[in-house]
């Protein structure tokens, strides 16, 4: 497999420093937790760290605080169908992500102008045993003209499937968690 071509992404929820060593550098981060608000220095100093080591680092679900931070852009979820203020003058190098789950999932995201979408699931998940599957997926990824990630249950096993895919990379949370 080409993964030279690829972007990879992974979820930490926490700004453990210690945690983002130990990821592949090759790994992009998306720092998600709906369940904690952390402060803006503390964000600030994640960012730094982050840039000083070499990754790319995107906020979930607040544009204005990842623009004004230096975030290398956003991640807007899958239950985010609000339309997105570009009136904050976002910068040139500023990639907005975003999650779908099915067809209207996909409208959704390209009325918002998500540069990437993850369509998930792929594979089965402990938490998910409804899943796309390689035809579903790229039935969906035929019928639109946008980059797409895979994400959902992407493991050792069934990563050489990934070939099998239409897509520009794919997101792991487990998978990136040791250096490759």
């Amino acid at each position: 497999m080409h993964y030279n071509k690829f972007n990879f992404f992974t979820y930490v929820d926490n700004l453990n420093q210690e945690n983002i060593i130990n990821i592949n550098q090759k790994v992009d981060i998306i720092l998600r937790n709906y369940n904690k608000s952390f402060k803006k220095h503390d964000l600030a100093n994640f960012v730094d760290f982050c840039k000083k080591n070499k990754r790319k680092v995107y906020l979930s679900n607040d544009i204005r605080r990842a623009k004004s931070l230096n975030f290398d852009g956003v991640y807007i979820p899958s239950f985010n169908k609000l339309a997105l203020n570009y009136n904050l003058g976002i910068k040139n190098n500023f990639t907005i992500l975003g999650s779908a789950h099915n067809i209207k999932d996909i409208l959704v995201k390209n009325n918002q102008k998500i540069d990437i979408i993850f369509i998930s699931p792929l594979f089965e998940t402990n938490k998910n045993k409804k899943h796309l599957g390689i035809v579903k997926f790229n039935l969906i990824n035929k019928n639109f003209k946008k980059r797409f990630i895979a994400l959902g249950g992407i493991n050792k096993k069934n990563e050489s499937m990934l070939k099998l895919l239409k897509i520009n990379g794919y997101a792991a949370i487990r998978e990136f968690k040791t250096n490759r």
